[in-house]
């Protein structure tokens, strides 16, 4: 993509979102990019819900699963806080979803990622029995979603305490995808003092942690400090240099591919979730791009 200027690589990103990405992409796009009421994304989520108030059907594209699953949740919260819009009855009804998981876990308040369920389905290698232990992954981020959305629900205290329990033991657990949930509860909870000191502890935490990548040139699969602080105005920015910043930036742009796409790091489980994954993955480069004033959107 050398040639292209900035502003044409919008245009390729939206093109290709256009051709290849999923409903609900389009519909985050429309909202976030060309001035769509949110309800359209409300509508696309609809089509994934079911009748225990949780979310399936492959939400997340690495599990071809049909039943409810709190990561389910956890991606409609997260393209729900991206508009920055809630229908409450489908996030109560979620809440009430959650809520019995978690008492059917009895950890607390925490509840797992997946569940056994998805061995039935085409799935990535690496949803496996990991996955089905109740923890802060994801019970962290969906709190922090939750109160970025003005939500309030007894689970959402409940669980509250068990992160705060969790996040004032000694050590952290050193895995990134979990630190980044952490970091989404701390920029969202009340207690400022208290989120501030805890989100110094996961930098540190995160230099030890598997699955993050720190070197922008390192190819292999992994999460960034974009991956933390994703917008210009994110709180966590501070956390990282700007050279470090900078460098994901550069490194981030110039991976847009000859499509108008950004590319995937690892293998989901068919054709179709390599597109859906694609087009998830292109919209949040598109914005964090234009966030932090790399691309211009008039192209």
């Amino acid at each position: 993509m050398e040639n292209q200027s900035v502003s044409g690589q919008f245009a390729a990103g939206r093109e290709f979102i256009l051709r290849q990405a999923r409903l609900l992409e389009r519909r985050l796009f429309a909202a976030c990019f060309e001035g769509a009421p949110a309800t359209g994304v409300v509508d696309a989520l609809r089509g994934f819900r079911n009748d225990d108030g949780g979310f399936g059907h492959s939400l997340e594209p690495d599990t071809r699963c049909p039943a409810s699953l709190p990561i389910y949740v956890e991606v409609a919260l997260q393209a729900l806080a991206t508009v920055n819009t809630v229908d409450r009855a489908l996030v109560l009804g979620a809440c009430d979803y959650l809520a019995k998981v978690a008492t059917t876990a009895g950890c607390g308040g925490a509840v797992p990622p997946a569940f056994p369920v998805i061995e039935a389905y085409p799935r990535a290698v690496h949803w496996a029995e990991g996955t089905y232990v109740p923890g802060l992954n994801p019970t962290a981020g969906l709190v922090g979603l939750l109160n970025q959305l003005g939500v309030e629900h007894p689970w959402v205290d409940q669980a509250t305490a068990y992160c705060w329990s969790q996040l004032d033991l000694p050590e952290l657990p050193l895995e990134a995808h979990l630190l980044h949930g952490v970091l989404v509860f701390l920029e969202n909870v009340p207690d400022n003092e208290r989120s501030s000191a805890a989100a110094a502890r996961v930098v540190e935490s995160l230099a030890k942690a598997s699955s993050w990548r720190e070197d922008p040139d390192d190819a292999d699969y992994g999460l960034t400090p974009l991956s933390m602080a994703p917008m210009a105005d994110s709180r966590w920015r501070a956390l990282f240099t700007e050279d470090v910043l900078a460098a994901h930036l550069d490194r981030l742009l110039r991976d847009q591919q000859a499509d108008g796409g950004w590319p995937l790091t690892w293998d989901p489980p068919s054709e179709a979730a390599v597109l859906e994954w694609r087009g998830i993955v292109t919209l949040g480069a598109l914005r964090t791009l234009v966030s932090y004033g790399r691309l211009k959107r008039d192209g």
